[in-house]
């Protein structure tokens, strides 16, 4: 992820026009994976613990129970969940296996270049 690519700039986006959802599973499911050494030639070690501290700061957070299923991967589950709890328009999401799951309650399931575009207008 490069200050210039489209996942910083539909961060940026984001954080500036709209409201990122989070619940305690999902952030630390994104923990578990920005400090993952794939990242580091991306994003310093410095932007991550930013960009945490941002998305901590600014998220609306939302309380998840067990997810019901949604999709062969249970991890995902709880995004879904997280998603539809937080009556959310778009879930940002480059994993192949969510496009499959269900459509529900007016959620779509959109990669970053379809939100930056979505977002934009």
């Amino acid at each position: 992820m490069s200050a210039q690519g489209a996942p910083a700039k539909l961060v940026r986006l984001a954080l500036a026009q709209h409201r990122l959802v989070f619940s305690q599973a999902t952030l630390s499911e994104l923990r578990t994976r920005i400090y993952r050494p794939t990242f580091d030639r991306y994003i310093s070690l410095e932007s991550r613990e930013s960009l945490l501290h941002d998305f901590n700061a600014s998220a609306l957070w939302v309380d998840v129970g067990e997810p019901a299923v949604y999709c062969q991967d249970r991890d995902d589950d709880h995004f879904i969940e997280l998603a539809l709890k937080a009556q959310a328009h778009y879930l940002v999401s480059g994993d192949k296996d969510l496009p499959e799951a269900p459509l529900l309650a007016g959620l779509r399931i959109v990669s970053v270049h379809q939100a930056l575009d979505a977002l934009s207008h």
